[in-house]
């Protein structure tokens, strides 16, 4: 009776233990998960440091002061670090750092910058309860920024991260791009044409059982309607027309009905003016109108923003909204023009098979299934720049949580050792990938 007995009570203990615990590790994948859970502690001091330092975006010493926090501690790994200005795209710059040559060549993505003023009211971390911490930027993004450093660190502590070679960038505009593209851009583009991978740190939608495989562009557009003025009791004679008013409303509505049902396309005109006399400031959105019911409208101006899932999508976008501005009704012109902005991120076949690595990864670490999030779901991000260049591309690998970008944004502070587990055994799993460097995009 003892044998059985002491079977049953074997299999019970088993039974009872937490899922985490049912790992399908090599022995370096248990040192990379053993040292991360030794480091949290140290990595919740940290991200509490971080999340009490504003760092707007236009708060160009706070951002620098983060950037210099964790240049410290990259430094502290041994990578090879350096800060670059900002000051030719009016940003206080970004943070780039590198380790290792051999392997397959990995890009992570950070920034450093939140959409918080230095004088918003909020500006400190909150511990709600043992797993919820409130705070500005806390899952958006500095709760990814110190996940990326800690599981680096614990691929160090495990002896495998000279397997691999990394390049780190955290920019310091992500929230607000610098101007021009070309220079806010150049530490990103440089490291992710070197990269094989590219790795993400932004929270996603929130859910960790979600990543990101394709994020959707934002590029803004503007309008600019005239109209021949006159008596208002004139308009529709051939030689009179119709007005700008009504040609910004052809406009408008013909966007509307010909591309509202394109499958995850989306555009949306944020702000009008029109009549006699009016401006509109491109830079800060705010414009004045002067016009009577009697006088036909000389001009409207209209700002506006468009999102699509591939950089085709974009362009076929693009052409139909330039055909309908042509199409002019009699004595009215109109011109459209397209800012630079967020590039989209294409749901390649190199970022599903990472996402399988990922999913796998989290599975074995007894972490559920992971699958990939909808893009409606997940904004334009730094890693838009860098997916067209790298084979493989996956995001949402930060802290997860809710309430990003309003003063209730709150982080679940059980992802925050999970996340950094499923990164560090991607890097680990896909240290020497060849398929990393073949799958086409």
């Amino acid at each position: 009776m003892l044998r059985p007995l002491k079977v049953l009570l074997i299999l019970l203990t088993g039974a009872m233990l937490p899922a985490e615990s049912a790992f399908s590790l090599d022995p370096n994948e248990q040192a990379i998960v053993e040292a991360i859970d030794a480091s949290l502690p140290e990595a919740e001091l940290l991200l509490r440091e971080l999340v009490d330092i504003n760092s707007g975006t236009q708060n160009l010493d706070g951002v620098a002061r983060v950037g210099q926090i964790l240049k410290d501690r990259f430094d502290a790994l041994a990578f090879d670090t350096r800060w670059d200005d900002g000051a030719e795209f009016n940003r206080a710059g970004h943070l780039w750092a590198a380790h290792g040559g051999s392997g397959t060549r990995f890009l992570l993505i950070g920034h450093l910058d939140t959409v918080f003023a230095s004088d918003s009211p909020f500006q400190h971390v909150t511990e709600l309860d043992g797993n919820r911490w409130r705070g500005p930027g806390i899952t958006d993004m500095k709760g990814g920024d110190v996940i990326m450093l800690y599981a680096l660190a614990a691929m160090q502590t495990a002896g495998v991260l000279d397997q691999i070679s990394v390049q780190v960038v955290i920019t310091g505009d992500e929230e607000s791009r610098g101007r021009p593209h070309a220079a806010a851009n150049r530490t990103l583009l440089d490291a992710a044409r070197w990269a094989d991978v590219a790795l993400g740190f932004e929270d996603g939608d929130g859910d960790p059982k979600t990543a990101v495989i394709s994020r959707r562009g934002s590029v803004g557009w503007q309008l600019e309607m005239t109209g021949k003025p006159a008596h208002s009791s004139q308009i529709f004679r051939p030689d009179v027309g119709f007005g700008a008013i009504f040609e910004a409303a052809r406009i408008l509505d013909s966007f509307r009905t010909e591309l509202s049902d394109v499958p995850l396309l989306t555009f949306n005109p944020g702000v009008i003016v029109g009549g006699t006399d009016i401006t509109l400031d491109g830079t800060t959105a705010r414009g004045t109108a002067f016009g009577k019911n009697n006088v036909i409208a000389r001009g409207v101006s209209v700002k506006g923003g468009i999102r699509a899932v591939s950089p085709a999508q974009l362009d076929e976008a693009k052409a139909v909204m330039h055909r309908i501005v042509g199409e002019n009704l009699a004595q009215t012109s109109a011109s459209l023009t397209f800012s630079e902005g967020y590039p989209p991120m294409a749901p390649t076949e190199g970022n599903r098979e990472l996402l399988a690595v990922y999913n796998q990864a989290s599975q074995d670490l007894g972490l559920g299934e992971v699958r990939a999030v909808n893009p409606r779901r997940a904004g334009a991000a730094d890693i838009s720049f860098a997916a067209a260049h790298v084979t493989m591309a996956l995001d949402g690998l930060g802290l997860m949580g809710y309430g990003g970008h309003t003063e209730g944004e709150t982080a679940l502070m059980a992802t925050f050792g999970q996340q950094m587990k499923r990164a560090a055994l991607v890097m680990y799993r896909l240290r020497d990938c060849s398929r990393c460097r073949d799958i086409g995009t």
